[in-house]
């Protein structure tokens, strides 16, 4: 999953963008609505986790820029109101959650989860394929019912080739899926990733390489 976390307060977005990453998802960070605008045209996101109170453009306005461009992202809205009046209102601008500050934690993983599930088809909570089992809430994985111990990136790459259900996955996919905006498109870090995620799961292989296209289970 891919996040876009737009905050102008720098230490509680880049705390909110740790604890994401640490969950496995590509987070990109900006501290302006100006900045945001621009990244959603250029990137392709499943959430937003939007601010309402930003410099340069307000966060209502990011919000309907968004909602205009049609792209199948979802926006959860912050604020520091915690007024019903302030919720509605979010929501009427087309913001698909609602988080007043402060806020819990776990509360804003499981609204981001529970949004970044909306932007594809409906697929079980808990994903099963190949004699593999993984649990994006638990952060489970295991095969053939031996746990597998997988570190973030691995556990995104795994993530998303299961949800692509037995379609190729090219390298760019996950590479915009499973790494943020940072990383070198012309990296290694993919089959880097792909050969230790292999080695974890064990034999028989269940990641295929389709050579010339990328991978799949």
């Amino acid at each position: 999953m891919r996040v876009l976390v737009v905050e102008d307060e720098q230490l509680l977005a880049d705390a909110v963008a740790t604890g994401l990453r640490r969950e496995a998802m590509a987070v990109d960070v900006v501290y302006d609505g100006a900045a945001a605008e621009e990244r959603v045209g250029l990137n392709d996101y499943d959430v937003v986790v939007l601010d309402r109170d930003l410099p340069l453009v307000h966060g209502d306005d990011v919000c309907r820029h968004i909602v205009g461009l049609g792209l199948p992202v979802r926006v959860l809205m912050l604020t520091a109101s915690g007024d019903v009046s302030d919720r509605v209102e979010g929501l009427e601008l087309g913001a698909d959650d609602y988080l007043p500050k402060p806020f819990a934690f776990a509360e804003l993983i499981a609204r981001v989860r529970a949004l970044g599930r909306r932007t594809t088809a409906p697929l079980p909570p808990v994903l099963e394929q190949s004699g593999l089992r993984l649990d994006p809430n638990r952060r489970e994985v295991f095969r053939n019912g031996r746990e597998v111990h997988l570190a973030p990136k691995e556990f995104a790459v795994l993530e998303v080739l299961m949800r692509a259900e037995g379609a190729v996955v090219s390298a760019e996919q996950l590479l915009e899926k499973a790494w943020d905006e940072n990383t070198d498109p012309f990296t290694n870090v993919v089959r880097v990733t792909v050969m230790t995620l292999r080695r974890k799961l064990g034999e028989p292989p269940v990641i295929t390489t389709v050579p010339g296209a990328g991978y799949r289970i």
